[in-house]
């Protein structure tokens, strides 16, 4: 699933500003992309990268992780750069944002993929769900999406426009569970909710500044957060795909 906003599409970092969806199309407008995304050292967003990377952009790839975030710039090459951050602080993601620009230029694709999944029941034999976990999970998917979005937007505001008066793109991602969350997923679909009720009033908010705003919903992927579970609850996950029987790929979401 996907929500949009404005009629805008989702898709691809070539669908950023109304391309028109060839192949030409998609290279000449990644060539001037600086591109920067929040947990980046997953897989999602790193994947994200290497596509925008391999059609000629550049990437700064923002994370707290700091043993993988720079092994993932490293492995991008010279295009790519890490910067240790914590989306659910203000001021450093400011700061990262404006250091990315510094290295690479104006900013005109942001994708938010920085997030925690801890499991919890309300109520279950360990006793009630303590407040902070909860509010540890809201704060970094949540709260991160928006901190992240408000500083990219602020500096994107100033970029030059395309022909459809279009200067840049913020891509969040929610989840499924923001649907149709399990047991066990309050804390997790809570916050993916929330980014999906974020979508619609963020992209009338900020289009008249000419940058849209979308958010991606996915299914079961394989992801560092899925290959935590046991092999056995993954095949069962993936069998209960209506059709291909199996999970998504970062490459998929890229």
């Amino acid at each position: 699933r996907r929500a949009g906003g404005l009629g805008c599409k989702s898709g691809t970092a070539s669908d950023v500003c109304g391309a028109t969806g060839s192949s030409a199309d998609a290279i000449s407008w990644c060539e001037w992309v600086s591109f920067c995304a929040a947990g980046a050292s997953g897989a999602f967003c790193a994947a994200t990268a290497a596509a925008v990377i391999e059609s000629g952009g550049k990437a700064t790839i923002l994370d707290r992780d700091a043993e993988r975030g720079p092994k993932t710039a490293a492995r991008l090459g010279g295009s790519a750069r890490f910067r240790l951050a914590d989306v659910t602080d203000e001021t450093d993601i400011a700061s990262a944002i404006k250091e990315a620009i510094e290295a690479f230029g104006p900013i005109s694709l942001v994708v938010s993929c920085a997030g925690v999944g801890t499991p919890g029941r309300i109520i279950s034999r360990k006793g009630v769900l303590p407040l902070a976990t909860y509010t540890n999970v809201i704060m970094i998917n949540l709260v991160g999406s928006f901190n992240v979005m408000k500083a990219s937007a602020e500096v994107m505001q100033t970029n030059d426009t395309d022909a459809d008066g279009c200067r840049g793109l913020i891509v969040n991602t929610a989840s499924v569970a923001g649907y149709e969350g399990q047991v066990g997923q309050v804390a997790y679909s809570s916050s993916k909710g929330g980014i999906i009720g974020l979508t619609l009033p963020a992209a009338r908010d900020l289009a008249q500044f000419g940058i849209r705003v979308v958010t991606i919903a996915p299914g079961l992927f394989d992801t560092p957060m899925m290959g935590a579970l046991p092999d056995d609850v993954q095949e069962s996950l993936a069998k209960g795909t209506p059709f291909p029987q199996r999970l998504g790929t970062s490459e998929e979401y890229a």
